[in-house]
This record gives structure tokens, sequence and C-alpha cells, in this order.
């Protein structure tokens, strides 16, 4: 039999480990919790349990993106910004991580003033050069490079060149991808007919509500024509 000091030992480590483990079942069940409410879109009831699961564990890194990413949503681009910069300097090497902070960044970007946004611009271009660097074949940062090079003016770095060149890579990597980045440089152009080619091959190879979307919008509100968008919408309903 063993000793009654032994015995108080051997209980108290029990006590110790079953409250470790209704500790982990219950931080898992709210982050599971959290988890389903996100992907309901109720980012407000998802925020709160995510934050209450951070409480209990400080470093989860998904919870952390998971912030960020409701954040954004709820376009509270400092918050994102600070959730996404954590998981940076922590995972240095993630190209998602890289291109999620560039993404927030460039957003706040958009909402400031004209000065305060040119001192952000070189962050949020190197923030997606690194993400591409990272992960060849990581298709968001190469659209997000893309859009960065077509819509910054010439004298802060924007280039057609710089442009066509991730969509050129874009076109390695995914052909739909490829065919809608250049549609997409295109009309921002407004070269409309040419548009029109990259669009129509995105569509015939990936005919998703995408592809139609572009298309559609294309004929609509830039070709103005009717007869096209109408014809294009009944073959798309009825596929």
């Amino acid at each position: 039999m063993l000793p009654m000091k032994m015995l108080l030992k051997h209980m108290k480590i029990i006590q110790i480990f079953f409250l470790m483990l209704s500790f982990s079942v219950f931080s898992q069940s709210t982050f599971e919790k959290a988890e389903k409410l996100y992907a309901q879109k109720k980012y407000n009831e998802a925020e709160k349990l995510f934050s209450e699961h951070l409480k209990a564990q400080p470093n989860h890194i998904k919870t952390i993106e998971y912030l960020g990413d409701i954040a954004g949503h709820q376009k509270d681009w400092d918050t994102g910004i600070t959730n996404y910069k954590k998981l940076k300097v922590s995972y240095p090497k993630n190209a998602n991580y890289w291109y999620k902070y560039g993404g927030a960044l460039g957003m706040k970007a958009k909402e400031s003033n004209k000065f305060k946004a040119l001192g952000m611009i070189d962050e949020v271009e190197e923030s997606f050069l690194t993400a591409a660097k990272l992960d060849v074949k990581h298709v968001e940062s190469r659209w997000a490079l893309v859009m960065l090079y077509i819509e910054l003016p010439a004298m802060i770095g924007g280039s057609e060149k710089k442009a066509q060149k991730y969509a050129d890579e874009l076109m390695m990597l995914s052909k739909v991808d490829g065919y809608l980045s250049k549609g997409y440089i295109d009309v921002y152009f407004k070269r409309y007919v040419k548009a029109e080619n990259h669009y129509k091959k995105a569509h015939e190879i990936g005919n998703s509500k995408t592809t139609f979307e572009k298309l559609y919008d294309l004929y609509l509100n830039k070709l103005k024509d009717k007869t096209k968008a109408n014809k294009l919408k009944r073959e798309f309903e009825n596929k």
C-alpha cells in the first residue's frame, strides 16, 4: 500500500492532468464553434469566440489568422495589419502571411489621403513581391501585383510591363487566371475588343460564375452590347 504522502501526490498529479485535459477540450470546443460561425459568415459572433480562445492560447496561429481575416471582412485594416504582421514575423517564409499583410496594408493605403498612402506603397509592393518569391505557385500574390502595377501612377512605380509579367506568370499557373488577368489589364486601358478575346477564352476554359460575370459585365457595361450579354446569360443559366 502506498504511503499517504505519495498517495496525495499522485492524486494531485491526476487532478492537474484532468484539469488540463478539460481546459484543452473546452479550448478546442471554443475554437471549433468559432470556425463554424466564421464559415456561416457570422463574423461578430466568431470574433468573440476567437478572441476568447486567443486569451487561453495567445500564440495560436490559426486563431490570429482568423481574427485578421475577420478584420478584413469588417474593413478594420489596422487590426488586420496588426494580426498579419504577427504572423509574417513569426513565419517569415509563409507566402500567404506576406500576401495578407500586404493586402490589408494596401486597403488601408487606398482609404488614406494621398500623402499617407504614398508612404505605404513600397511596403505593400515588397510584401506582395516577397509572397511571390516565397511561393512560385502563389496565384493571389501575382493577381495583387497585376492590380497594383496597373493602378499605380507611373511616377510611383506603376507599369503595364510589370503587370503583364505577372499576368504571364499567372498564365503558366492557371490558364483561367492568366486570361482573366490579361482581360483585366485590357479593360483598364479600354482595349475592350482585346479584353473580350481574353475573357471569352477564360470562360471557355473555366465556365464559372466568375468568368461569366467578367464577360457579361464587359458586354453590358463596356461594349454596350445587350444582345451578346443576354445570349451569354441564357447560355450560362441553361448549361
